[in-house]
């Protein structure tokens, strides 16, 4: 008799570990949700700030390429406007090498230099404001203090990474044309 208390033990046993195995009913599926990337901190000038970040890379390529970054190091009071390559990465399929390649350093002179201003530009300015401002790509650029900002209609993750030459805003989206 003790054999069956313990046959009927190891039945309701093995029926715990299946349910254990294979849940009845599954709960709601959770969307993922993408980790923020951790804060932009500064780290010397602007151009060792984006580098100490390591979320510039192809932002920096483009200013190494088209020969500014030394000409960046170099200026007193800038503000870098600067896209993050989860930026570049939303451009179209192909845009980013297109952009890359010999045959369009014009190009892309152009959109780097539309991501700086040859000034000290804080969020203070254009906070709760809009207002422009000349890129050294002699187009202008809009700045919204809304919340959340933008400039040239890009989303702003981050104002006022001050470095020692100046101020870095992350963007969200590269400033593909010019946006007054």
């Amino acid at each position: 008799m003790t054999k069956l208390p313990l046959a009927i033990a190891a039945v309701f046993l093995s029926a715990g570990v299946a349910a254990a195995q294979t849940p009845a009913a599954s709960p709601a599926p959770v969307a993922a949700v993408a980790p923020a990337a951790p804060p932009v901190t500064p780290a010397g000038d602007v151009i060792e700030t984006l580098k100490a970040s390591g979320r510039f890379s192809t932002f920096l390529k483009a200013s190494d390429l088209v020969g500014l970054t030394a000409f960046v190091k170099g200026l007193p009071a800038v503000t870098v406007l600067a896209p993050s390559d989860a930026a570049f990465a939303q451009l179209p399929a192909g845009e980013v090498d297109r952009l890359l390649a010999q045959a369009n350093r014009a190009e892309l002179q152009k959109l780097v230099l539309r991501h700086l201003i040859n000034a000290r530009v804080p969020f203070e300015t254009f906070k709760g404001a809009e207002t422009s401002a000349p890129t050294l790509g002699g187009e202008t650029v809009k700045l919204a203090g809304d919340e959340p900002p933008t400039v040239g209609g890009a989303p702003v993750s981050q104002v006022d990474v001050n470095a020692t030459n100046g101020v870095v805003h992350v963007l969200d989206r590269v400033i593909t044309a010019p946006a007054a």
